[in-house]
């Protein structure tokens, strides 16, 4: 008979949500009673099972809530070693309960198993008559799809906000604070040299130890994140060794092992104190593991939860996540928080990414728009293009879709449109489904500004038409003839009388490109018809012209051109 005191291997229990006996037993409409055993909260059952049989051993999968009648046990079973026998083999094939149904077979429960189950350790649930065994076994499943349905809920909200905070300004310090704050412990982002870049949370077993965020020093991948030059403080580090400081080891240890190996050696798996983890993703390390490493592995240390999942950037960044549990839904919490990071570390570390944030700050402290443009990798010349959903006003998320359709990542959104700066001839505009679009003409750096108004223009058109798109036109013509310092002064003269008042002439401007539609200029400017129509009126009597005659509109249109 096996030794009690001497736990055997972990069953692997079913792939199922567990259910706290003790919810179980709280249905009243079961009238369960526990009899026996130790009454631990952390109890939980991942199935019911009915068996008859007199060694279960070989029907159970562990986990289970078994069920019986009794319906095996020899008269003679309680002067021996039947029940002893019977319950030990239960506990070896991981059974989380026994549960005996009192009637037909029994009137009661047998006294010699409810010793048993005490001398192992197994709780024993006494199931009234008016309880049947396949009503049980329905209540554990509706507890199951409860738990199913909470988790769902509670990793979909987690994925929103972690989404959500990756879209903040300070988007790696946002994304740990959150995802520590979703597994109730300690979230750190580790650099290829192992040093803690950026950490969020409280380490689980150090008591005021580690709470708050903390950032290394260093050249930040985002304000207030440091480069983390090597391993920073640990949480709970003090007079001597802490709990907190053994599990920061630990989970440094863990770190070591899902790091991509580097040319030299350097960053392998199996990093001192982390051989013999094996990874949430079927892969095992043990000892000094070469290349490749897995992408997450999982730990336990001091009663704490580790995990570590290798961000998909090629640079060397880990996620090290510390809890004080690990229910069902956090690896795919962590998970999407370690997306996030990837695809932030990714950004921050690529050259591309560099080059941009040299664009920037160039473009701030004074630099031409022609000395930076290099920098963004685009050519000699750019497309400024503008744009709105057909549904709700775009985010972040969207506006980098459309800014990926598009072959660009240099994307604004401001209030319903979208802005995008596309280098030309890197491929074909087309319209994008879903989206109005106006583009303006390829112009060089330094006509970027005027180029955001001609997209502009192009998108009022695009909607006041109901086309998908609209370029700004770029044809020769008569009005070509004229030097450009002629016709701007020419222009300015005739335009004179409406140029102060802004609204009025881009009234103008936008009804006679429209040919005078009313309806369209109005869906063109987002005004009311009757604004268009006494706009243009004003325009006319301010100008002293006759706007129905199609030479004054021909003249006023030259110089709208050239404004």
């Amino acid at each position: 008979m096996p030794d009690p005191a001497v736990p055997g291997p972990a069953p692997a229990v079913p792939p199922t949500p567990p259910v706290p006996l003790a919810a179980l037993l709280a249905r009243e409409d079961l009238g369960l009673r526990q009899i026996a055993g130790p009454q631990d909260s952390a109890t939980v059952i991942h199935w019911a099972h009915t068996s008859e049989m007199a060694d279960p051993y070989p029907y159970l999968l562990g986990g289970e809530l078994l069920l019986t009648a009794g319906v095996h046990v020899p008269e003679a079973a309680g002067s021996g070693t039947y029940f002893d026998d019977y319950v030990s083999r239960i506990v070896e094939a991981g059974g989380a309960a026994l549960g005996f149904g009192v009637a037909p077979v029994h009137d009661t429960v047998p006294r010699a198993l409810v010793v048993a189950c005490d001398d192992y350790g197994l709780p024993l649930v006494e199931v009234p008559p008016r309880t049947t065994f396949s009503g049980v076994a329905r209540a554990v499943w509706q507890l199951m799809a409860q738990a199913r349905h909470t988790e769902l809920r509670r990793v979909t909200e987690a994925q929103q906000s972690l989404a959500a905070a990756a879209a903040r300004p300070d988007p790696v310090p946002s994304v740990l604070r959150q995802l520590a704050q979703r597994v109730g412990g300690r979230a750190a982002l580790y650099a290829p040299d192992g040093g803690e870049v950026a950490s969020a949370g409280r380490m689980p077993g150090a008591a005021g130890a580690g709470g708050g965020l903390r950032a290394g020093a260093g050249a930040g991948l985002s304000p207030g994140v440091g480069a983390g030059g090597g391993p920073s403080p640990g949480a709970g580090a003090g007079a001597g060794p802490s709990p907190g400081a053994e599990v920061s080891e630990a989970l440094a240890g863990l770190v070591a092992v899902v790091r991509p190996a580097t040319e030299d050696g350097s960053g392998t798996g199996g990093g001192s104190g982390a051989g013999g983890r094996s990874g949430s993703d079927g892969s095992s390390t043990a000892g000094p593991s070469p290349s490749p490493s897995p992408s997450s592995a999982s730990d336990t240390a001091a009663g704490v939860h580790l995990a570590a999942y290798a961000l998909g950037t090629g640079q060397g960044f880990v996620l090290g996540v510390a809890a004080p549990r690990r229910d069902p839904g956090d690896h795919t919490i962590a998970s999407v928080g370690a997306v996030l990071l990837s695809l932030l570390t990714g950004e921050h570390q690529s050259s591309t990414g560099a080059a941009r944030s040299s664009a920037l700050v160039r473009l701030l402290l004074g630099a031409a728009p022609d000395e930076v443009a290099p920098l963004l990798g685009g050519g000699e010349r750019w497309v400024v293009v503008h744009a709105r959903p057909d549904g709700p006003a775009p985010d972040a998320v969207t506006a980098s879709a459309l800014g990926a359709a598009l072959g660009s990542a240099l994307v604004d959104v401001d209030g319903d449109v979208v802005r995008v700066l596309v280098p030309a001839g890197h491929r074909e505009l087309a319209a994008q489904p879903g989206w109005t679009c106006g583009a303006s003409a390829p112009v060089g750096p330094q006509e970027w500004a005027s180029a955001d108004t001609q997209a502009g223009r192009a998108l009022s058109r695009a909607r006041a038409t109901r086309a998908r798109l609209v370029r700004h036109g770029e044809h020769p013509g008569l009005a070509d003839l004229v030097p450009p310092s002629e016709a701007a002064a020419h222009a300015r003269t005739v335009l004179a009388p409406i140029a102060a008042n802004p609204a009025l002439t881009e009234t103008l401007r936008t009804w006679l490109s429209l040919h005078g539609s009313w309806d369209r200029t109005a869906v063109a400017l987002s005004v009311h018809r009757n604004t268009v129509r006494q706009r243009i009126a004003r325009c006319a009597t301010l100008l002293s012209t006759d706007l129905d005659d199609p030479d004054v509109r021909m003249e006023l249109w030259f110089a709208l051109r050239h404004a």
